[in-house]
């Protein structure tokens, strides 16, 4: 087979969907997790909003829930509102939500100036980590148990 490589220093959509497309449809032949996954309704969505007397988003929480695992994707709160409990409330609430659910496990990312040690106080084990990514940082893959 004849074949060309083309180096590309600039996005292109087009490509990017083809390669995902190829990535699924492959990951779909090989588990049928993946192939479960993507059908309508089988990840299901957990958004926590915290607004405030101003009917403002001031935080909050985004997490799905599939292959019995919930999967926080953003946490953030405002300045104003940290350290006063209200994320370990919401975080548990997430869980809570995502056991309901059907989730065994969960599972986030955070750098370590984000809340590598937040996570730990509410029973986060750290499972991965890469070194110097951003430089003089680390980012870090937590998982915890919800049995």
């Amino acid at each position: 087979m004849n074949y060309s490589v083309e180096v590309l220093t600039e996005k292109d959509e087009k490509f990017s969907v083809f390669l995902k497309d190829k990535i699924k449809e492959f990951n779909n032949e090989q588990s049928l997790l993946h192939k479960e996954s993507r059908k309508k309704g089988y990840v299901e969505p957990i958004n926590i909003i915290v607004t405030d007397e101003n009917n403002q988003w001031i935080g909050g929480i985004t997490a799905d829930v599939y292959w019995e695992w919930v999967e926080i994707n953003v946490f953030w709160l405002s300045e104003q509102i940290r350290g006063k409990g209200l994320g370990t409330k919401l975080l548990n609430e997430a869980e809570s939500v995502g056991k309901e659910k059907g989730a065994k496990n969960a599972l986030l990312t955070t750098f370590e100036f984000q809340a590598r040690s937040f996570y730990e106080l509410s029973g986060y084990k750290v499972v991965g980590e890469i070194k110097d990514y951003p430089p003089g940082s680390s980012y870090y893959t937590m998982v915890k148990s919800l049995l």
